[in-house]
């Protein structure tokens, strides 16, 4: 039933990706194009009422603006006339003359395109129709091909106003293309420190998770310090007058806000759970055992991320396809102007749903398939002969039998997103308006509770999962099921396992403390007309997704032990009619525990010994 839903869905979206190849025009954005409808660097089809339209532009392949020095914005768009050239100016035309001799030599025509070069100094309406005096030096841009004046005052003006007036997209694709090596240097710094991390945690020892603890203190207080000496640093520079820059500082402030707020909660943290160390470590060691039943594990996030990535780039192009899906108009003095067609928003938010459902149900695959292989090995009698091919078994298992599992749970997490997604947009929209306290109060507020209700719904469906590979059931039985289990069993190690976890979660702050750092330091070195946070936040945003995809395998293999254990406790007593399926490490760890939390031990003894059981695992 769900995956014939799913499969529905996806119909839908086939469809918003063919009508998007169709009436998509993702050269206009890529390549830029003239104020007449001609792609530049494109061959072009004429427009209805536009006589400058449809021309051969094959070897025009740069954007030039006619009066760079004095850009206006207005609804949005550029008012300015704009051209498709063979090559920019890269030096300062002052007479009409000159322009005309430019045109000679390069073969490329600064004036519109129905004016003949030889006509430049003759025509009466050449003011009107050649680019303003004087014209100022320019060198195309990577991005979009435009003509970027290269002249103080010019550039200022004309970055003041297409970076910081023109759509957001194009200021976020402008910062990453400036700094597109940057950011792919510290995307590879990021998945080295992941690797990193992962050899770090399959060789724990007490010794090393003190030196581990003590790195990240260091750097969280480090790179904080380096955020408010940066953020100082530019209070101070008194050559700050673009908007960009003054972005750059408001949002250098932000990072310091935020890494303080996180670094004293860390550090309270960590002081907290200090007595839960050595437990915590224990119980890494068995997560380590478990694991090298199955090493391949480890590498189980690889063909995720990768199939997360193909499905993100696909998602993207179709998504800029259908930004560019317009019906040309002509306007005034023969210009063309592209209006979106009726009914793209709605194709943009089913799409927008189509990004999270399936992005979620990737993930829960994800999920199923580790704690399948987790499940298999734990409830294995002899230990010395694991079984085969765990993970390729609770593939089989998934595709064959629980697809509708993940889709169901991914679609449930989806239910979660789309109201926070619109609380973000709304807030967004009105940000600027005046609104009063009460109603900021309120959206934060809800937007709290989507996000502490996405949370626990997020640890209920990997549970459910990992439930669903030990018996079997539909996704809302396991549900069920898990919810009674973990009622019942919380008091157990639930501090050690949470303990043990936020020490996962510290070796993903690591990476990210590391990278952002490195990022700091490139970016801030070069203050070009950019806004680098921007850029700065996307190397934050892949470094901790980096992180995740490899550390998140000891995240899902430690909550499926914790509930292979509390099944094993559910349904076995100890003896020898009804042995424990865990292992004698695993049960000395229990018991070393259970001292530990002296005063519980006989309340547990007892719901040990209760008649009946929630879930009864499959001997394997």
């Amino acid at each position: 039933m769900w995956l014939f839903l799913f499969f529905l869905f996806w119909t839908g979206l086939m469809f918003i990706t063919g009508y998007s190849v169709v009436a998509g025009a993702t050269g206009r954005l890529l390549f830029g194009y003239d104020s007449f409808g001609n792609v530049c660097g494109k061959k072009n089809y004429p427009v209805e009422g536009a006589p400058l339209s449809g021309q051969d532009m094959t070897l025009k392949k740069h954007v030039f603006f006619m009066n760079s020095c004095s850009l206006e914005v207005k609804d949005g768009r550029l008012v300015s006339t704009t051209l498709c050239v063979s090559s920019c100016p890269e030096e300062q035309l002052h007479t009409l003359e000159e322009i005309q001799l430019f045109a000679k030599n390069n073969g490329s025509f600064l004036c519109v395109y129905n004016l003949n070069s030889a006509n430049y100094t003759q025509n009466p309406h050449a003011d009107s129709l050649c680019p303003r005096l004087p014209v100022p030096p320019s060198k195309s841009f990577p991005l979009f091909n435009r003509c970027i004046p290269q002249t103080p005052e010019c550039y200022s003006l004309f970055a003041s106003v297409l970076v910081n007036d023109v759509d957001t997209l194009h200021q976020i694709l402008s910062g990453i293309m400036s700094g597109r090596d940057t950011i792919l240097g510290l995307c590879f710094l990021s998945l080295g420190l992941s690797l990193a991390m992962v050899f770090t945690f399959r060789l724990i020892t007490t010794l090393l998770v003190h030196t581990f603890i003590a790195l990240v203190i260091l750097g969280l207080l480090f790179v904080c310090g380096v955020l408010w000496w940066l953020y100082y640093d530019y209070t101070n520079d008194f050559s700050i007058a673009l908007d960009t820059e003054r972005e750059n500082m408001t949002c250098l402030l932000g990072f310091a806000i935020v890494s303080t707020v996180l670094t004293a909660v860390l550090l309270v943290l960590i002081f907290v759970l200090r007595k839960r160390m050595k437990l915590a470590i224990e119980l890494l060691w068995v997560t380590n055992k478990a694991i090298s039943s199955s090493p391949f594990l480890l590498f189980q996030p690889l063909w995720t991320f990768a199939i997360l990535i193909f499905f993100w780039v696909l998602w993207v192009a179709v998504l800029l396809s259908l930004g560019t899906a317009g019906a040309a108009q002509v306007i005034e003095g023969g210009q063309v102007e592209y209006k979106p067609l009726s009914g793209i928003w709605y194709m943009c938010w089913y799409h927008l749903i189509g990004l999270i459902w399936t992005s979620e149900f990737i993930l829960a695959c994800q999920q199923m398939t580790v704690a399948g292989a987790v499940v298999t090995s734990y409830f294995n009698r002899n230990k010395n002969d694991p079984p085969d091919g765990p993970i390729l078994s609770s593939l089989s298992i998934l595709f064959c039998y629980h697809q509708g599992t993940a889709v169901k749970g991914s679609f449930l997490i989806t239910m979660v997103r789309i109201p926070r997604t619109i609380l973000v947009y709304i807030y967004n929209t009105l940000k600027d308006k005046q609104r009063s306290t009460w109603a900021r109060s309120v959206f934060r507020c809800c937007f709290c509770c989507v996000c502490y209700l996405d949370k626990c719904l997020r640890h209920l469906n990997q549970n459910a999962y990992t439930t669903t590979a030990i018996n079997g059931t539909d996704f809302c039985t396991s549900a069920k099921d898990t919810l009674k289990l973990l009622s019942k069993n919380s008091s157990h190690f639930t501090s050690v396992n949470c303990f043990g976890n936020f020490i996962i979660f510290l070796g993903k702050v690591l990476v990210v403390c590391f990278t952002v750092f490195g990022g700091l330091m490139a970016f801030n070195y070069h203050r070009v007309l950019q806004v680098w946070a921007i850029p700065l936040l996307l190397v934050t945003f892949f470094a901790y997704l980096v992180a995740h995809s490899f550390l998140s395998v000891f995240d899902t293999v430690l909550d499926s032990l914790f509930l292979c254990f509390a099944v094993d406790l559910e349904t076995n007593d100890g003896s020898s009619e009804k042995p424990y399926f865990m292992d004698q490490e695993f049960l000395s760890f229990v018991k070393r525990m259970n001292k530990l939390n002296n005063p519980r031990a006989q309340r547990e003894e007892n719901l040990r010994n209760e008649e009946g059981t929630e879930l009864r695992p499959i001997v394997r």
